[in-house]
């Protein structure tokens, strides 16, 4: 077994408040933790994909839904430090941790990083989704922070929408391993929690990182001893998108749920 304390933890991310949890919990526990931060995906390149996905009047919803709560992202902060506070986790960006900034993770720069850098676990949390030829050439376990209860609640909003299906036992996050598909990959930890009646869309994923820093860190402990032991993510599963805005505003002003 290999000491954690000389063992490099590569997170691979897009940056923010929510990862910076996660990265300042690894770093505080196993020291040896490097980042490849990516460049957030455009905004025409996610719509694009979303109306070939699901089309242009669900797409179009989709992201009015991503502007309006956005602009509403103001009056969450007192929740939010609330939060940091209450799960004691640390939000700020730690100059000590080296950065290394790429394009994708999918990009043969990318790969050619990973394999220089030649981790003992790599730790995904709001990235893009892993290639197939990204995934093949990943030189150890890949792990993925999920905000949501998997296979329930998988891709995006998993919180939100564990409430507005009047499912709040399965509102909390997922740590699993990644294979090809959208968080359907094995289980490995998961968390579950309850939000307070001043939570949104907004900090549901703030509340369900700050919250789930313990079973990240419990699978990365795993990962370094060679002791994962993932379980099959049986049950109903179900890809979730943003709410389109007609959706967010009618469970907003119908049953208080933002």
């Amino acid at each position: 077994m290999t000491s954690a304390a000389s063992t490099l933890i590569l997170v691979v991310t897009a940056g923010g408040r929510n990862p910076q949890i996660l990265i300042n919990a690894l770093h505080a526990r196993f020291n040896n933790v490097t980042i490849l931060l990516e460049e957030p995906e455009s905004k025409s390149v996610f719509l694009k994909r979303r109306i070939r996905k699901l089309g242009l009047v669900t797409a179009l919803g989709q992201f009015a839904t991503m502007v309006a709560s956005k602009f509403g992202k103001r009056f969450t902060e007192k929740r939010g430090a609330e939060i940091v506070g209450q799960y004691d986790v640390d939000d700020s960006e730690n100059p000590t941790v080296p950065v290394i900034a790429i394009a994708s993770i999918n990009t043969p720069s990318a790969i050619g990083h990973i394999r220089t850098i030649n981790p003992a676990v790599v730790f995904l949390v709001s990235c893009r989704m892993l290639s197939a030829s990204t995934l093949s050439a990943m030189p150890c376990p890949v792990i993925n922070f999920h905000a949501g209860i998997n296979p329930h609640y998988r891709g995006l909003m998993g919180g939100y929408w564990a409430r507005v299906e009047n499912d709040e036992a399965n509102f909390g996050a997922t740590v699993h391993l990644v294979d090809a598909g959208v968080d359907t990959g094995d289980i490995l930890y998961q968390s579950r929690m309850t939000p307070s009646k001043n939570d949104t869309i907004h900090t549901y994923p703030l509340l369900q990182t700050a919250a789930s820093t313990d079973i990240a860190i419990r699978a990365v402990e795993d990962a370094l001893s060679g002791n994962l032991k993932p379980l099959p993510a049986n049950g109903n599963s179900r890809q979730w998108y943003h709410p389109p805005i007609w959706a967010w505003l009618w469970n907003g002003f119908s049953r208080g749920i933002w």
